[in-house]
């Protein structure tokens, strides 16, 4: 039995880190200023909540063996969970349940993407979408976000 406020045994006490609450402002802010900041984003928000995103989500990491595909192209290995569309549903809304827009990511490819997607396609808060083409070709965008 380990007595409160700890949360580790005398051997995994090691393990133990200091307890910091989450910031209830913070997140809110986040949540009301950038995760729902119109009726858009809030309903692409839900869709990751659907039951549908659950089993998408699941058969992408199966199918790609839980390898981050950006790494993949570079020649490198790395194994993550965080699954990614590859065209952005602020996009187009029509490829969100495609399973053939999604991608395993590492988080550094997913920052560096994100990052890639702000300036081609003009996504995230306070940008505009720029009229280019979408594309889905991993290697490309690989291409394009190293060329920066």
């Amino acid at each position: 039995m380990v007595k409160l406020p700890k949360h580790y045994c005398e051997v995994h006490k090691d393990q133990e880190r200091e307890y910091k609450p989450r910031d209830k402002t913070a997140t809110h802010r986040y949540n009301t200023v950038v995760r729902n900041r119109d009726g858009n984003k809030s309903s692409q928000y839900q869709f990751y909540r659907t039951r549908q995103w659950v089993a998408l989500r699941q058969a992408t990491l199966n199918n790609q063996h839980y390898l981050c595909q950006y790494c993949k192209v570079q020649g490198r290995v790395t194994a993550t969970k965080i699954v990614d569309h590859i065209v952005p549903i602020e996009v187009d809304q029509t490829l969100k349940a495609n399973p053939s827009n999604l991608a395993v990511v590492c988080p550094s490819c997913h920052a560096a993407k994100t990052r890639w997607e702000q300036r081609y396609y003009g996504t995230g808060k306070d940008n505009w979408l720029k009229p280019v083409r979408a594309t889905n070709n991993i290697a490309a965008i690989v291409k394009m976000m190293n060329d920066v």
